[in-house]
């Protein structure tokens, strides 16, 4: 039984003191943020004031739908991670990498897992993902993704860098069951800490026998007799503490390439040197050296037990972080700003309904003993009834008390409230599609343009996580997929529809080499971000749609796969069974089509310049009869400028001439192809014709009652 009060003090000394140095202020932002998500937004002891006075108390809970906007376009900019390959790396291997990636990511369900990890940034400030093996359902190990709850991650007071591999520790802290604890650690220790009654320590109530997590009890244990002993009851913190330390370690050197990797500590030189000299035999040369490497320590406690404690077998962290704003160790979230105009909303709304209310039932001044047919007590509850009839023994002893008026601008102010909630969350009306049904399409469009520029710094620290998960789910592919496998992926982006493939890695060849050897070479991480797969299917569509309008000769079966139809494998099977003299008939008479219309526009040009020409004619005309009347004033200089001009004009006739006869050349020309072709496809359509009538009397002849005696005989 492991019981060790050294490390586990140290460990819960070290848990205190990230407890306590922002954690738990983070915890009560984050409950807060989550209580006007989900429209809890008004102080118990205010609300219960207001009920004792029968005011209301309305929740106008726009922070729902101004992050119900934020999730969409979370999930219209999906991501789609590559691998590129550097030093040692090929082009076969990296696609293999992609390919495992997209199995991986299905295995892991990644885009709703990344999604539920997005939200909790956005609304909390942080969201956290893990990435770690698990041997769970495969005896070489899978890649696990898992969310983790953010209350239950306590990250590096210290830290001040978005990257985790810059932080110098982070703890993972959650309350599990004996069961829990023996099925993942030891039995050994689950029952030591089942009959264990209380902590060891002075901050035992955060250590033990305490239900729930830092968010809040999840329940009270006093109500069952038999809880403190129940295994499967949640009632121990296990502390997970991820840090790094300093250790001597060997290295291995490619003397070609400079690179260099450590090895595991408890690798000796002999070991090493087996290695060296095993690569050398195949080629490779390698070197050794020995130097001071900082390396991940991972400790595990509950209580006073060290449940492990040991080197960590990763390179990073296995939290991967989001925070949609980080400034020097800070994190902000979207809720956490809108919260007071939210405040403001709710309470002028609450006011303006509170007059309202007033107005209707301001109350009555009546006279002791002066109401006949009710009582002071009928009338304070019928006193705002229609048709309410009063009998009095004089009317001036009733009066009606008039009601304070609607203060000026409280309706103004809340719709200030509201300007303020859209713009400090940066999504508009055109964002969640309630602009006015008179401001132009484009108008709209660049106005969630403006609003997606708002959004920009979330994403783009949404793509660096991103990246983070790629990066390590890339170093342990290459360290824990070291052995042949197969591989199953199914994907459809690039296709019609999901489509299953298989992937063989790491497999030998006869020749001596290793097939798709993902352990080898070094990948660059590149993440871009894609459409989802519905709205870029759509995009695909009308694109090819618009690619044949433009007269580019696009064939029906491409149009058929990138369409939404429900059968469309199967019509795309039919219609490679046809016959391909009649789809290139079918291609021909697009292209005439085409060249149709091609004709038609030219003819309707032609005729565009001949009528530019004849009134360039009818103006070089008109043009000479002036000339003619200037030169009756001086007939030498007329003589002389009339000659020029008429010299100009002739050569003007001849061009216009021969540019008209050049056209109409042209013109008939291409209406003499254009028959020719018809004339062409109709041959081919009149034999493609008697070919069919041909088979049908086959056909009806091999059925006929002596053909089936032939037959038979």
């Amino acid at each position: 039984m492991p019981v060790n009060y050294n490390v586990a003090q140290e460990q819960f000394e070290r848990y205190c003191y990230y407890r306590d140095n922002g954690h738990l202020d983070f915890v009560a932002k984050a409950n807060k943020c989550d209580n006007y998500f989900a429209g809890q937004q008004w102080d118990p002891a205010t609300l219960n004031k207001l009920k004792a006075q029968r005011r209301p108390a309305l929740t106008i809970n726009k922070t729902l739908a101004t992050m119900a906007t934020v999730f969409g376009e979370q999930l219209e900019a999906r991501a789609d991670v590559a691998f590129l390959p550097m030093r040692d790396g090929s082009e076969e291997t990296a696609s293999a990498l992609n390919k495992v990636f997209i199995q991986i990511a299905n295995n892991n369900m990644y885009q709703w897992r990344e999604s539920e990890m997005a939200a909790d940034g956005f609304v909390t400030s942080r969201g956290f993902l893990d990435v770690r093996v698990a041997f769970n359902d495969h005896m070489q190990g899978e890649v696990v993704i898992r969310k983790r709850n953010p209350r239950n991650v306590l990250i590096d007071p210290e830290g001040e860098e978005y990257d985790p591999d810059e932080w110098k520790g982070v703890m993972l802290s959650k309350w599990l069951s004996p069961i829990d604890i023996a099925l993942m650690y030891n039995e050994d220790d689950a029952t030591y800490l089942k009959e264990k009654n209380g902590s060891e320590y002075m901050m035992g109530y955060d250590s033990i026998d305490r239900p729930g997590n830092f968010g809040g009890l999840m329940g009270d244990p006093t109500g069952y007799p038999d809880s403190m002993v129940d295994p499967a009851h949640r009632r121990i913190r296990v502390i997970e503490y991820q840090h790094k330390q300093l250790r001597m370690a060997w290295h291995i050197v490619d003397l070609r390439t400079g690179d260099m990797r450590a090895l595991p500590k408890e690798w000796n030189e002999r070991r090493v040197e087996d290695l060296i000299q095993k690569m050398r035999a195949q080629g490779v040369e390698l070197g050794k050296t020995r130097k001071l490497v900082e390396q991940i320590k991972w400790t595990v406690t509950a209580d006073n037990v060290v449940l492990f404690d040991d080197w960590s077998p990763y390179k990073h962290f296995t939290v991967v972080p989001y925070f949609p704003f980080f400034r020097n160790g800070n994190t902000i979230g979207l809720v956490e700003n809108i919260i007071s105009p939210q405040d403001l909303l709710n309470k002028t709304s609450s006011q303006e309904l509170h007059v309202i209310n007033t107005t209707a039932n301001s109350g009555w001044k009546v006279k002791s003993g002066a109401m006949q047919n009710m009582d002071a007590e009928e009338l304070e509850q019928r006193g705002a009834e229609t048709g309410l009839v009063v009998e009095l023994d004089d009317v001036k002893n009733l009066e009606k008390i008039q009601p304070n008026q609607v203060p000026s601008g409280l309706d103004r102010l809340s719709f200030k409230a509201d300007e303020w909630l859209k713009g400090i969350s940066g999504v508009s009306d055109s964002m969640r599609g309630f602009d006015r049904a008179d401001v132009a399409a484009k108008a709209i469009q660049a106005k969630q343009s403006a609003g997606s520029i708002n959004l920009a710094k979330p994403f783009d620290n949404l793509m660096r996580t991103r990246h983070f998960v790629a990066r390590n789910v890339l170093d342990l592919v290459q360290t824990y997929y070291n052995e042949t496998r197969l591989i199953h992926i199914t994907s459809g982006r690039d296709g019609a529809s999901p489509a299953a493939e298989q992937l063989i890695i790491n497999e030998p060849t006869p020749e001596g080499h290793i097939a798709n050897d993902l352990t080898v070479g070094e990948y660059e991480v590149a993440v871009t971000t894609v459409p989802s797969r519905r709205t870029w299917e759509e995009g695909q569509f009308f694109e090819i749609l618009k690619m044949r309008e433009a007269g580019i000769p696009v064939p029906d079966q491409f149009v058929v796969e990138y369409s939404h139809l429900e059968k469309k494998q199967e019509l795309l099977e039919a219609m490679s069974r046809t016959d391909p003299e009649a789809d290139q008939l079918q291609m021909q008479m697009a292209q005439l089509e085409i060249q149709a219309k091609q004709v038609e526009i030219a003819a309707k040009a032609a005729d565009a310049r001949l009528k530019e020409a004849n009134a360039k004619l009818a103006e070089s005309r008109a043009n000479s009869t002036l000339w003619d009347m200037t030169a009756d004033e001086d007939p030498a200089v007329g003589q002389a400028e009339q000659q020029v001009l008429a010299a100009q004009q002739h050569a003007d006739q001849i061009g216009l001439q021969h540019m008209k006869m050049q056209e109409e050349l042209n013109l008939k020309r291409q209406q003499q192809e254009h028959g020719q072709r018809m004339d062409k496809v109709k041959l081919l359509i009149d034999a493609c014709n008697k070919r069919e009538q041909q088979q049908q009397q086959q056909k009806a002849a091999d059925t006929t009652p002596k053909a089936k005696e032939a037959s038979k005989a």
